[in-house]
């Protein structure tokens, strides 16, 4: 049976492009897209929130566990704990009563699925964060 090699073109079009991409972007000004120069969007009036968000992520990226149902109790953890940072800054930044009330009822919230979530990973013999 004699293959065709327009057969693989479909393959190697999905292979090359993010090579593609990222050549594109070579010459990109990256200096005005609002990061700093480690990268990090700056914090800004209208958007306070890029360092809160960055350190939910790494510690989302960095909690593991033994399996996955470990590991998505370990990085909910961490993303409670990213809203109630992010709470925190829209109860330091704004006068609205009722995001105000919002946030601190998030806030809490966060803080009762954090609980189950530690006392998950003690019930199972876990090491708690």
């Amino acid at each position: 049976m004699k293959r065709s090699g327009m057969a693989f073109a479909p393959l190697l079009l999905l292979a090359a492009g993010p090579v593609l991409a990222q050549e594109a972007m070579h010459g990109m000004d990256h200096g005005k897209m609002g990061h700093s120069d480690t990268g990090m969007m700056k914090p800004t009036p209208a958007n306070p929130y890029p360092r809160a968000e960055m350190e939910m992520h790494r510690k989302m990226m960095s909690a593991v566990g033994t399996d996955a149902t470990e590991t998505w109790a370990r990085k909910m953890i961490e993303h409670h704990r990213g809203a109630i940072a992010m709470s925190q800054i829209v109860l330091r930044e704004t006068r609205d009563a009722k995001v105000r009330d919002m946030a601190t009822k998030s806030s809490a919230e966060q803080r009762r699925e954090i609980d189950e979530l530690q006392a998950w990973l003690r019930e199972h013999g876990k090491r708690t964060q």
